[in-house]
Protein backbone atom coordinates (compact mmCIF):
# COMPACT_ATOMS: atom_id res chain seq x y z
CA UNK A 1 0.00 0.00 0.00
CA UNK A 2 1.82 3.31 -1.33
CA UNK A 3 1.84 6.59 1.10
CA UNK A 4 -1.42 8.25 -0.33
CA UNK A 5 -3.76 5.26 0.08
CA UNK A 6 -2.52 4.83 3.65
CA UNK A 7 -3.69 8.11 4.36
CA UNK A 8 -7.09 7.56 2.83
CA UNK A 9 -7.27 4.75 4.70
CA UNK A 10 -6.57 6.33 7.88
CA UNK A 11 -8.76 9.25 6.85
CA UNK A 12 -11.90 6.93 7.00
CA UNK A 13 -10.82 5.13 9.81
CA UNK A 14 -10.70 8.44 11.87
CA UNK A 15 -13.92 9.65 10.49
CA UNK A 16 -15.67 6.62 11.22
CA UNK A 17 -14.32 6.57 14.65
CA UNK A 18 -15.84 10.01 15.01
CA UNK A 19 -19.63 9.22 13.48
CA UNK A 20 -19.52 6.48 15.92
CA UNK A 21 -18.98 8.33 18.83
CA UNK A 22 -20.85 10.44 17.64
CA UNK A 23 -23.63 8.39 17.64
CA UNK A 24 -23.19 7.06 20.91
CA UNK A 25 -23.33 10.37 22.46
CA UNK A 26 -26.20 11.76 20.83
CA UNK A 27 -28.05 8.77 21.90
CA UNK A 28 -26.81 8.66 25.43
CA UNK A 29 -26.89 12.45 25.85
CA UNK A 30 -29.11 14.21 22.94
CA UNK A 31 -28.11 16.29 20.73
CA UNK A 32 -27.96 19.43 22.20
CA UNK A 33 -25.67 18.16 24.99
CA UNK A 34 -23.04 16.83 22.94
CA UNK A 35 -20.59 18.69 21.47
CA UNK A 36 -17.98 18.80 19.24
CA UNK A 37 -15.67 18.78 22.22
CA UNK A 38 -17.29 15.79 23.99
CA UNK A 39 -17.06 14.12 20.90
CA UNK A 40 -13.18 14.36 20.58
CA UNK A 41 -12.98 13.43 23.73
CA UNK A 42 -14.45 10.12 23.59
CA UNK A 43 -12.16 9.29 20.95
CA UNK A 44 -9.11 10.72 22.76
CA UNK A 45 -8.76 13.31 19.81
CA UNK A 46 -8.39 16.98 19.46
CA UNK A 47 -10.72 19.36 18.85
CA UNK A 48 -9.26 20.73 15.93
CA UNK A 49 -8.70 16.98 14.96
CA UNK A 50 -12.53 16.84 14.26
CA UNK A 51 -12.86 19.79 12.71
CA UNK A 52 -10.73 19.03 9.87
CA UNK A 53 -13.59 16.71 9.15
CA UNK A 54 -16.34 18.58 10.16
CA UNK A 55 -17.24 22.25 10.74
CA UNK A 56 -20.03 21.85 13.21
CA UNK A 57 -22.29 18.68 14.48
CA UNK A 58 -24.90 19.02 12.01
CA UNK A 59 -22.87 17.91 9.23
CA UNK A 60 -21.76 14.90 11.58
CA UNK A 61 -25.84 14.62 11.89
CA UNK A 62 -26.02 14.34 8.31
CA UNK A 63 -23.14 11.98 7.70
CA UNK A 64 -24.69 9.68 10.23
CA UNK A 65 -28.42 10.40 8.70
CA UNK A 66 -26.77 9.17 5.24
CA UNK A 67 -25.10 6.20 6.65
CA UNK A 68 -28.00 4.66 7.92
CA UNK A 69 -29.82 5.27 4.59
CA UNK A 70 -27.34 3.78 2.82
CA UNK A 71 -27.41 0.47 4.83
CA UNK A 72 -31.22 0.18 4.86
CA UNK A 73 -31.38 0.72 1.09
CA UNK A 74 -28.61 -1.89 -0.23
CA UNK A 75 -30.54 -4.16 2.19
CA UNK A 76 -34.00 -3.45 0.86
CA UNK A 77 -32.42 -3.21 -2.61
CA UNK A 78 -31.63 -6.73 -2.47
CA UNK A 79 -34.64 -8.34 -2.29
CA UNK A 80 -35.84 -6.87 -5.74
CA UNK A 81 -34.33 -10.71 -7.06
CA UNK A 82 -38.06 -12.09 -5.24
CA UNK A 83 -39.85 -11.94 -8.64
CA UNK A 84 -43.61 -12.24 -6.68
CA UNK A 85 -44.07 -8.58 -5.31
CA UNK A 86 -46.92 -9.54 -2.33
CA UNK A 87 -43.52 -11.83 -1.54
CA UNK A 88 -41.04 -9.24 -1.48
CA UNK A 89 -43.70 -6.57 0.23
CA UNK A 90 -44.10 -8.79 3.37
CA UNK A 91 -39.93 -9.32 2.67
CA UNK A 92 -39.50 -5.57 2.63
CA UNK A 93 -41.18 -5.56 5.76
CA UNK A 94 -39.57 -7.70 7.89
CA UNK A 95 -36.36 -6.53 6.60
CA UNK A 96 -37.09 -3.04 7.78
CA UNK A 97 -38.20 -3.93 11.00
CA UNK A 98 -34.98 -5.82 11.67
CA UNK A 99 -33.07 -3.03 10.75
CA UNK A 100 -35.14 -1.00 13.23
CA UNK A 101 -35.01 -3.07 16.25
CA UNK A 102 -31.24 -4.04 15.02
CA UNK A 103 -30.13 0.03 14.95
CA UNK A 104 -32.81 1.42 17.33
CA UNK A 105 -29.73 4.89 17.58
CA UNK A 106 -29.73 4.67 13.84
CA UNK A 107 -32.94 4.34 13.47
CA UNK A 108 -34.02 7.49 15.74
CA UNK A 109 -31.39 9.50 14.03
CA UNK A 110 -32.77 8.38 10.72
CA UNK A 111 -36.95 9.18 11.45
CA UNK A 112 -37.74 10.35 14.72
CA UNK A 113 -35.43 13.48 15.22
CA UNK A 114 -35.52 17.04 13.61
CA UNK A 115 -32.13 17.78 13.53
CA UNK A 116 -31.05 15.63 10.60
CA UNK A 117 -34.01 17.05 7.85
CA UNK A 118 -33.32 20.89 9.43
CA UNK A 119 -29.64 20.51 8.19
CA UNK A 120 -31.19 18.95 4.49
CA UNK A 121 -34.17 21.97 4.72
CA UNK A 122 -31.07 24.66 4.81
CA UNK A 123 -28.66 22.85 2.43
CA UNK A 124 -30.21 20.58 -0.04
CA UNK A 125 -33.45 22.48 -0.99
CA UNK A 126 -35.75 20.21 0.86
CA UNK A 127 -34.99 16.98 -1.29
CA UNK A 128 -34.24 14.37 0.97
CA UNK A 129 -33.02 12.09 -1.57
CA UNK A 130 -32.17 8.81 1.02
CA UNK A 131 -35.77 8.64 2.14
CA UNK A 132 -37.30 9.62 -1.56
CA UNK A 133 -35.28 6.21 -2.20
CA UNK A 134 -36.27 4.36 0.22
CA UNK A 135 -39.85 5.18 -0.66
CA UNK A 136 -39.60 4.38 -3.70
CA UNK A 137 -38.31 0.52 -3.08
CA UNK A 138 -41.84 0.37 -0.96
CA UNK A 139 -43.76 2.26 -4.12
CA UNK A 140 -42.19 0.64 -7.15
CA UNK A 141 -43.19 -3.12 -4.89
CA UNK A 142 -46.73 -1.83 -4.17
CA UNK A 143 -47.25 -0.34 -7.48
CA UNK A 144 -46.22 -3.91 -8.87
CA UNK A 145 -48.69 -5.81 -6.32
CA UNK A 146 -51.44 -3.53 -7.67
CA UNK A 147 -50.59 -4.68 -11.18
CA UNK A 148 -50.90 -8.29 -9.75
CA UNK A 149 -54.68 -7.95 -8.40
CA UNK A 150 -54.35 -6.89 -5.28
CA UNK A 151 -55.04 -3.65 -3.34
CA UNK A 152 -58.38 -2.86 -5.54
CA UNK A 153 -60.06 0.24 -4.87
CA UNK A 154 -56.82 1.66 -3.36
CA UNK A 155 -54.94 4.56 -4.65
CA UNK A 156 -50.61 4.07 -4.78
CA UNK A 157 -49.33 6.68 -2.66
CA UNK A 158 -51.51 7.06 0.37
CA UNK A 159 -51.83 2.72 0.40
CA UNK A 160 -47.76 3.30 0.37
CA UNK A 161 -47.50 5.69 3.04
CA UNK A 162 -49.96 3.62 4.71
CA UNK A 163 -48.27 0.59 5.01
CA UNK A 164 -45.03 2.40 5.82
CA UNK A 165 -46.47 4.31 8.59
CA UNK A 166 -47.89 1.13 10.20
CA UNK A 167 -44.56 -0.14 10.05
CA UNK A 168 -42.76 2.72 11.28
CA UNK A 169 -45.30 3.33 14.08
CA UNK A 170 -44.94 -0.50 15.50
CA UNK A 171 -40.89 0.12 15.53
CA UNK A 172 -41.14 3.63 16.96
CA UNK A 173 -43.25 1.64 20.16
CA UNK A 174 -41.15 -0.94 20.46
CA UNK A 175 -38.33 1.26 20.68
CA UNK A 176 -39.69 3.57 22.67
CA UNK A 177 -40.53 0.92 25.45
CA UNK A 178 -44.69 1.33 24.97
CA UNK A 179 -45.06 -2.12 23.43
CA UNK A 180 -45.59 -4.31 27.11
CA UNK A 181 -46.38 -0.68 28.96
CA UNK A 182 -49.29 -0.06 26.70
CA UNK A 183 -50.52 -4.20 26.12
CA UNK A 184 -49.02 -6.23 28.41
CA UNK A 185 -47.42 -8.56 26.00
CA UNK A 186 -44.42 -9.36 25.26
CA UNK A 187 -43.56 -6.88 23.02
CA UNK A 188 -41.25 -9.47 20.39
CA UNK A 189 -44.18 -11.85 20.23
CA UNK A 190 -46.64 -9.09 19.46
CA UNK A 191 -44.65 -7.18 17.07
CA UNK A 192 -44.09 -10.78 14.83
CA UNK A 193 -47.52 -11.12 15.13
CA UNK A 194 -48.91 -8.01 14.60
CA UNK A 195 -46.76 -7.88 11.44
CA UNK A 196 -48.00 -10.86 10.45
CA UNK A 197 -51.57 -10.05 10.40
CA UNK A 198 -51.18 -6.44 9.37
CA UNK A 199 -49.71 -8.53 5.59
CA UNK A 200 -52.31 -11.22 5.74
CA UNK A 201 -54.63 -8.28 5.84
CA UNK A 202 -52.93 -6.78 2.69
CA UNK A 203 -52.53 -10.09 0.52
CA UNK A 204 -55.58 -10.98 0.41
CA UNK A 205 -57.42 -10.40 -3.11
Amino acid sequence: MGIADRKAKEKEELKALILGSAKKLFAEKGIEETTIRSIAKEIDYSVGTVYVYYKDKTEILHDLHQQGFTQLGSEMRALFYVSDPMERLKALGRIYMKFALENTQMYDLMFNMKAPMEFIKANEENHWKEGNDTFGALRKTVKECIDHGYFKGHQLEPLSFVIWGSVHGMCSLYIRERVKAATGQEPDELMNSAYEDLMLMLSRK
